[in-house]
């Protein structure tokens, strides 16, 4: 098999060529149809700090997976040969047998490959009507978007909701939160981003975060993570809301503890999300509304693709396909 390698910070990925993997009880190998390109990965590639983190290079990156099973090994159920399926970037039963996180494209080979062996429990049937490069921006934009809203910020259908950062994770939480009837609110900077808001049928649009508190959000999702962000949403958020954290733009925030605790407010932080969370992306994509901005690539396209989001010049998500 062929990928792009990751063997360490400041060291451009290199396309090598490698034996096929040998699959093994309790995993499948699967034919990889599209692969998202993600900020982390252009983290990894530039701060010493994720070598701690990524235990397996030299190894291909790319935890953003759909494709098709080729082989299957001894043990699995529920999956056959031929099975369009998305890949879930975490194993939950690997993660608790060996004590630490272990994820595709950091703890193992990834799919900026043609191939790719992955845990069962990380498969997500994808529906036939859910393409792959939707099937692959899924499986960690759409997952982290439908766990912050609603599994750590518990939004309902009908709800007030507001979205900080209408971006590569953003625009997936606002348009799930559109097809639910929720009144959403959108918050960022960019005038493109807020143009893109527009265009998603957002009615309710804002560049700065505070002028979020006259609809008194119940729900506040921050995308954007800038401690000011954070900040200015806790003072925004109706009485008893949830503020929700996802976005790293800055590592820390300074809060008025007055607000918090008058409001009674609570703030939490959300990171990732499971298969079946994934499983209910899927869902929102078989009605046909849920239309965040892909774009496609080639896998060829793969380092200049990192380093365009490296440069911010990508509204949306990367998705390299076959």
């Amino acid at each position: 098999m062929k990928g792009w390698q990751f063997t360490n910070t400041n060291v451009p990925l290199k396309l090598v060529e490698k034996p096929d993997p040998v699959v093994k009880p309790g995993f499948v190998i699967i034919e990889v149809k599209a692969a998202g390109l993600c900020h982390s990965d252009v983290a990894a590639l530039e701060d010493p700090g994720w070598i701690g983190i990524i235990t397996a290079h030299p190894m291909y990156m790319g935890h953003e997976n759909a494709g098709v099973i080729i082989e299957v090994g001894e043990g699995v159920e529920g999956f056959k040969v031929g099975d369009r399926v998305g890949v879930a970037p975490i194993s939950a039963k690997l993660s608790a047998e060996t004590g630490r996180s272990w994820a595709i494209g950091y703890q193992c080979d990834g799919g900026y490959a043609d191939k790719c062996m992955v845990p069962v429990d990380c498969l997500v049937p994808l529906p036939d009507n859910v393409s792959f490069v939707e099937g692959a921006a899924a499986t960690d934009a759409g997952m982290t978007s439908y766990h912050a809203l609603y599994k750590a910020g518990g939004a309902k259908p009908g709800m007030k909701v507001g979205i900080i950062g209408i971006g590569g994770l953003g625009q997936f939480a606002a348009g799930m939160a559109l097809i639910d009837n929720c009144d959403v609110y959108a918050c960022d900077i960019s005038p493109e981003a807020r143009k893109l808001a527009e265009e998603m049928g957002i009615k309710n649009i804002y560049k700065n975060v505070l002028d979020l508190a006259p609809a008194k959000c119940e729900v506040i999702v921050d995308f954007a993570g800038f401690g000011q962000t954070t900040a200015d949403a806790l003072e925004a958020v109706a009485p008893g809301g949830k503020v929700v954290v996802v976005g790293m733009g800055r590592l820390e925030s300074k809060i008025n503890t007055r607000s918090l605790i008058l409001k009674e407010a609570k703030l939490v932080g959300s990171c990732g999300g499971t298969a079946e969370d994934i499983k209910e992306v899927y869902g929102y994509f078989t009605t046909g509304k849920l239309k965040p901005l892909l774009h496609e690539i080639s896998f060829d396209e793969i380092p200049e693709g990192l380093e365009r989001l490296r440069r911010g010049e990508i509204k949306g998500r990367l998705v390299a396909v076959r």
